[in-house]
C-alpha cells in the first residue's frame, strides 16, 4: 500500500509541501521521511482511512522539525511561519477532497525557461514522478553524482533567481506550456527509443511520461489546450506498439513487420478520440504527429496504411514545425507512395545540407532505399556509417543484421 501511494501521489504530496515551506529539499526530505514512517507504522497499526492525508500531515511535522534544526534565529523561524507553517503545528485531520492540488504550479516551476533543458527533465522526474536520483541517472546513462549535481543546481537556480512557484498568467501560458510539453515528450522519447544501452525500450520512463502528460491535461481541465491533448494521444499511440517493437531476443522489429495483434488496443481506443479533439482545436505539431500515428494504428495490415494521407500530414507538419527530422520522416512516407528513388532525392538533399551528418537514422534509411533500387555498394557504405554512429545496442544489432543480409544476398564480403 505504501508503495502504491508513493507511485500514485508522490508528486501531489511534494507539491503541497513545497507550497507550504518554499523549499524543494525540505519538502522532499520530509515526504521521504513520512513514507519511511508509514512503512513501519502501517504494518502494525493498519492503513489509515486517508493515506495521502496521513502522509501530508506527517511530512508537515517533519518539515517543521527540519526547519527548527536548520534555523538558529527566531526571526528566520517566524519567516517560515508566514508561509502558513504555523497553521499545521496542531493540524486538523485532512479530507483528501480538500487538499489543494499544487502539481500544476510545480510542473511549471520545474520547466521554467530559465532552467537548462536537462535540468527541467531531471527536476520533473524527481519532483513529479518520484524517481530517485539513481533511477534518473540510469535512465539517461549519466553517473549518479552528475545527476545529483544537476538537481542541486536546478533547485539553487529556482531559489536564487526567485523563480516563482506559480502557474503563469494566460498571456504567458503558450510559451511556458510549450516547455512543459517538450520536457514530457523528451522523457517519453528516451523511454520509447533509448539513446544508449542494450535495450531499445525503457517502458518505465515512457509510462512516467504518459502519466505526466495525463496529469497536465487533467489539471488544465475543463478546457485543456489542444496540444496537451494531442501529446497525450501521441504518446498513447506510440506506446501501444511497445510489445511488438522487440522480438524475443530484444532485437528491433520494424513497423511493417510487427505483429499487430499484440498492439495495445485499449490504448489506441483511448487515444483516437483525443486525436479528433486535438485536431478540432487547430492542427498544432503534436496534433499532426498524433494524426499520423493514428493512421498507422488504424491499419490492421501494413499494406492497408493510408500513405498518401500520411504524406499530406507530413507536408503540413513541415510547414508548422520545419526540421530535418520531419523532412527525413516525410521522405520515408514518400517512398511508400512515389517509390524509393523519390525518397532518395529528399535524403540526398538532407545529407548535402550537413544538418544530419551525425544522425545514424539518415544513413540507415538511405541504406534501405539504396538497397531497394539495387545500389548495393552505396547501401553497404550507408549501413556501415549508421553502425559507426548508432549508440543503442539493439539498433546496432538490427543494422548489423541488415548489413549481413545484404552481403549474403550479393555474395559480398
Amino acid at each position: 500500500m505504501v508503495e502504491a501511494v508513493y507511485r500514485s501521489d508522490w508528486g501531489r504530496i511534494v507539491s503541497v509541501l513545497i507550497r507550504q515551506v518554499g523549499d524543494f529539499d525540505v519538502a522532499e526530505d520530509a515526504v521521504q521521511e513520512a513514507f519511511g514512517i508509514a512503512s513501519d507504522q502501517w504494518r502494525t497499526s493498519g492503513i489509515p482511512d486517508n493515506p495521502v492525508s496521513w502522509i501530508i500531515q506527517t511530512a508537515k511535522f517533519k518539515a517543521i522539525d527540519q526547519i527548527r534544526r536548520r534555523t538558529r534565529s527566531e526571526d528566520l523561524l517566524r519567516s517560515y511561519a508566514t508561509k502558513n507553517l504555523a497553521e499545521f503545528v496542531d493540524p486538523p485531520d485532512f479530507d483528501p477532497s480538500e487538499i489543494p492540488d499544487e502539481r500544476l504550479r510545480l510542473i511549471f516551476t520545474c520547466c521554467h525557461p530559465a532552467l537548462a533543458p536537462e535540468a527541467q527533465i531531471a527536476l520533473t522526474l524527481r519532483t513529479l514522478g518520484g524517481l530517485e536520483t539513481d533511477e534518473i541517472a540510469r535512465a539517461f546513462l549519466v553517473p549518479e553524482p552528475t545527476m545529483a549535481q544537476r538537481l542541486v543546481r536546478a533547485k539553487h537556480k529556482i531559489r536564487n533567481a526567485g523563480i516563482p512557484y506559480t502557474v503563469p498568467e494566460m498571456s504567458d501560458m503558450p510559451e511556458r506550456l510549450d516547455a512543459v510539453l517538450r520536457v514530457i515528450y523528451l522523457i517519453f522519447n528516451e523511454g520509447y527509443s533509448a539513446t544508449r544501452g542494450d535495450s531499445l525500450v525503457r517502458s518505465g520512463l515512457s509510462s512516467e511520461a504518459i502519466s505526466l502528460g495525463r496529469t497536465v491535461r487533467n489539471l488544465l481541465a475543463p478546457n485543456p489546450p489542444s496540444e496537451s491533448t494531442a501529446l497525450l494521444a501521441l504518446m498513447l499511440l506510440h506506446d501501444s506498439r511497445r510489445e511488438a517493437r522487440l522480438d524475443d531476443s530484444g532485437d528491433l522489429v520494424v513497423l511493417d513487420e510487427q505483429d499487430r495483434s499484440i498492439w495495445n488496443r485499449d490504448q489506441i481506443a483511448e487515444a483516437l478520440p483525443l486525436v479528433e479533439d486535438a485536431l478540432r482545436g487547430g492542427p498544432g505539431p503534436y496534433a499532426v504527429q498524433a494524426a499520423i500515428a493514428a493512421l498507422h494504428c488504424q491499419a490492421t495490415k501494413a499494406d492497408e496504411t493510408d500513405w498518401p494521407q500520411i504524406v499530406r500530414l507530413y507536408d503540413l507538419l513541415e510547414r508548422l514545425q520545419p526540421s530535418p527530422i520531419v523532412s527525413l520522416n516525410r521522405a520515408a512516407a514518400v517512398a511508400m507512395t512515389a517509390g524509393p528513388a523519390a525518397a532518395l532525392e529528399i535524403m540526398d538533399a538532407l545529407a548535402a545540407s550537413g544538418e544530419l551528418e551525425d544522425y545514424h537514422l539518415l544513413y540507415a534509411a538511405r541504406a534501405d532505399f539504396l538497397r531497394r533500387i539495387g545500389s548495393v555498394d552505396e547501401a553497404r557504405k550507408c549501413y556501415a556509417r549508421a553502425i559507426e554512429l548508432v549508440t543503442n545496442e539493439s539498433e546496432r544489432r538490427f543494422l548489423e543484421r541488415r548489413l549481413r543480409t545484404l552481403a549474403e544476398h550479393t555474395g559480398v564480403e
